[in-house]
């Protein structure tokens, strides 16, 4: 079973070892960081399923790090603040937070609402895949088009609207080689602004986003000198 991933973003070294001992001990995995500009280069290169962010940080502030990672991701946001204001925690929700706790906080109180954020999401998977019948499905990998949503191993992943379209074309062409100008006209017609090249940007990032550990029956393969292709070795 793979672990639940969380990113702590805490200014307090001591606050931050706290709250990753808890969460360590209810099997989560967790990364700490204690600068605002340090954690959004962490989240960027790294899949989190629940971020717990401080307000008061270096570098980049709460606010101004909630909002840059609501710009392509919907990971779930916990924020934590000393002074816990009715203004702050509206302006906080409206910039895309799911949860807040005030400082002091019981440690038992945020692994609740952490659980109670995931179970969330979970549930929200199950309704999706019992509503929507028009999906794309290829062993661990579903690509519901009705909703525009990309689960991995049953859980949301965070993929941008260019790379899950791109994603989307390949998975609904198995085994077929395609050109990189061909996916450019077919995606996005002949009006995109942009080298051919891009598509290799917008693979290798969706490559990143999809690895897993699980052994899987597909992959999307580079074809030297004319593109790529969604291999699958048995189509389901």
């Amino acid at each position: 079973m793979n672990q639940e991933k969380v990113l702590v973003i805490e200014d307090d070294k001591n606050i931050c070892h706290i709250i990753a001992l808890y969460l360590k001990k209810r099997n989560y995995s967790v990364e700490c960081c204690h600068d605002g500009l340090e954690a959004y280069r962490k989240f960027k290169s790294n899949r989190y399923d629940v971020i717990v962010l401080d307000l008061m940080l270096p570098g980049l502030d709460g606010y101004s790090l909630c909002n840059k990672v609501r710009e392509d991701s919907s990971t779930p946001i916990i924020m934590l603040t000393a002074k816990g204001t009715l203004e702050e925690k509206v302006k906080g929700l409206n910039l895309g937070a799911d949860d807040y706790l005030t400082k002091p906080f019981d440690m038992h109180e945020l692994i609740a609402r952490i659980e109670a954020i995931l179970r969330r999401r979970k549930m929200d998977y199950q309704e999706v895949k019992i509503k929507h019948s028009n999906r794309l499905t290829y062993d661990n990998l579903v690509f519901d088009v009705d909703s525009f949503i990309i689960y991995l191993n049953e859980q949301i992943i965070d993929v941008p609207r260019r790379e899950a379209q791109l994603l989307q074309y390949l998975m609904q062409h198995p085994n077929q080689v395609l050109k990189r100008n061909e996916l450019i006209e077919n995606i996005w017609g002949w009006d995109f602004e942009g080298e051919d090249r891009v598509i290799d940007l917008y693979v290798k990032r969706l490559r990143k986003r999809l690895k897993t550990a699980q052994k899987q029956n597909w992959s999307i393969k580079t074809v030297w000198g004319i593109g790529y292709k969604f291999e699958v070795n048995r189509i389901v």
